[in-house]
């Protein structure tokens, strides 16, 4: 590789460090949790070390970018630690193919990338954050919500074919559900071996079932069509499982295929089969609204 190709490499490699030392220090005087704050502070030092390496080596300092200093840091505000630094670490910059191209600048690069690599994985790993603890009660409501209200919806859609009163019977159903599903995962927390507290656990589940129960029945009370109203909540079920699988699969250091495509199949499995049950039942009973 020509030295001035080879340079522009490591310079940006310098400065990948250098931005990501920002990052995690500025994420180190945000947190209040005293272990978060010192994991911080020790991962922002060692990309502060390696930057310094790399500047050895390029003999040339280098400005960060304070653009995705700022994208990361709001995104781990909002969303949590775990899921942005995953999300970061996982769209470096450099390609883990690249770094023996890298070597001709100094054989020390590979062991420090390594290194770097298996520090922040271990340290990110060890952030515990109480929205990651709650994540499968959070799970509960949505999946139950998702599987439940689309597959009733869908039922109510051929054997009711009037958008208000879908509406009206889905809200109702799904409040009485998410109570249910509520109140079992209270009971169910609290007879667990887990460090969760059986309200909390309740509330997020709660919370988490009547906000995809509103979500999903939003079409129905702007729109006449009923074709339209089911396809529209069908696609507000798939956005919901893309967002909330990507979420815990970042966050979690899960595999996202797999998880979203069990959970949608699921989810539109149970709808086309209520689908026809509600046709079936309009057709028997003589259904006419």
């Amino acid at each position: 590789m020509q030295m001035s190709a080879l340079k522009e490499k490591v310079l940006i490699a310098q400065r990948n460090e250098l931005t990501e030392h920002l990052i995690y220090k500025k994420l180190a005087l945000i947190v209040k949790d005293e272990e978060h704050h010192a994991i911080l502070e020790g991962i922002s030092g060692e990309e502060l070390r390696h930057y310094e390496f790399f500047k050895t080596i390029t003999n040339e300092d280098c400005r960060p970018d304070n653009l995705k200093v700022f994208i990361y840091v709001f995104i781990s505000r909002i969303f949590g630690l775990n899921f942005g630094l995953r999300l970061m670490e996982n769209g470096e910059d450099l390609a883990q193919g690249a770094y023996d191209k890298l070597k001709e600048a100094s054989p020390k690069i590979e062991a420090i990338i390594g290194d770097e690599e298996k520090h922040e994985a271990e340290l990110i790993g060890l952030i515990n954050e109480e929205r990651l603890k709650y994540v499968s009660s959070i799970v509960l409501g949505l999946n139950d919500a998702l599987v439940e209200l689309t597959g009733a919806l869908a039922g109510f859609t051929l054997a009711l074919q009037n958008t208000k009163l879908i509406a009206i019977i889905g809200l109702i159903t799904g409040i009485a559900a998410s109570m249910s599903m509520a109140a079992s995962e209270y009971l169910s927390t609290k007879h667990e071996e887990t460090d969760k507290a059986p309200l909390k656990a309740c509330v997020y589940t709660g919370i988490t079932y009547i906000g995809t129960v509103i979500f999903l029945i939003l079409p129905y009370l702007f729109f006449k069509n009923i074709f339209v109203c089911l396809g529209i909540t069908v696609t507000n079920a798939l956005l919901l499982i893309l967002i909330f699988t990507f979420y815990t699969s970042v966050a979690k250091g899960l595999k996202f295929k797999k998880r979203f495509l069990e959970m949608a199949g699921i989810s539109l499995g149970i709808a086309v089969i209520n689908f026809f049950i509600g046709f079936a039942i309009r057709k028997i009973f003589g259904v006419e609204v």
